[in-house]
């Protein structure tokens, strides 16, 4: 299961790249700064610099004093940030599930999260002591409609059949189920709040997993439990699957709650 690449693109958009120097350079300033000191402290032509920060100024991320002719970090940072700060907080709320999914089926438990582009990305794990047990890397991403958390992420999604199916047909499996089979076990995820993957996406690998929902019931988040082809019994993957369920609702009526 492989990383998506996290190296620099091959052209930065400069204006961006120093937008974000002066936001970094405000924000562990300690006092208010003029455009000069900005412009000189982070080698920027001092137009460009009073450009930026006028526009930093208008998206509310910096402040301007008329009076001190000066600039300091505004409250749109706080804004951006409290997602992430959210994010955290779920994540550390989470983590006693993990360890408990774990320890009762002798498995990896991971936190997924829905990001940009229909992708999910790893945001935490819990490993059992296991000698042997499947590695899984945090930051790693995936398509968000692959292995069993695609297909509770697509039994929530609202997509109609031609939708899926366009989504479906950019997947790439070891040994992928057809789309009719595919669609039978989305309907089956729906009906029994968790899905499971024998060796579809990953050769000797299966997961089971969970939906967390937001307040409007769309897919933010799936619990899943990896292990090796084989480790499980048919009766304990359906009690795995019922344990994860159980702990994902109990995450998205507390992400509903808050």
């Amino acid at each position: 299961m492989g990383m998506e690449s996290t190296s620099p693109p091959d052209k930065l958009v400069g204006a961006l790249v120093s937008g974000l120097a002066i936001v970094r350079y405000l924000a562990t300033s300690a006092t208010p700064q003029g455009v000069t000191r900005v412009a000189r402290d982070l080698e920027l032509n001092s137009s460009t610099c009073f450009n930026l920060l006028k526009t930093l100024v208008h998206e509310g991320l910096v402040n301007f004093d008329d009076s001190t002719k000066t600039y300091s970090i505004g409250l749109g940072v706080v804004e951006l940030a409290k997602g992430a700060l959210e994010q955290s907080a779920y994540v550390r709320m989470i983590q006693p599930s993990l360890r408990e999914i774990a320890e009762a089926f002798r498995v990896t438990a991971t936190l997924w999260h829905r990001t940009r582009g229909e992708r999910v990305v790893l945001l935490d794990r819990a490993d059992h002591e296991s000698a042997v047990r499947v590695h899984m890397s945090i930051g790693q991403r995936l398509p968000m409609y692959l292995a069993a958390l695609g297909r509770c992420m697509a039994a929530n999604s609202g997509l109609s059949t031609e939708e899926l199916r366009a989504r479906f047909d950019q997947l790439r499996w070891a040994d992928g189920p057809s789309f009719e089979a595919y669609l039978k076990e989305v309907d089956l995820a729906r009906k029994m709040g968790y899905a499971v993957d024998n060796g579809s996406y990953a050769k000797g690998v299966t997961t089971v997993s969970a939906p967390v929902l937001d307040g409007q019931r769309k897919p933010i988040m799936a619990i899943s439990a990896v292990g090796f082809f084989g480790q499980l019994s048919n009766a304990e993957l359906k009690a795995a699957g019922e344990f994860i369920r159980l702990r994902a609702d109990r995450v998205t009526k507390a992400l509903a709650g808050s």
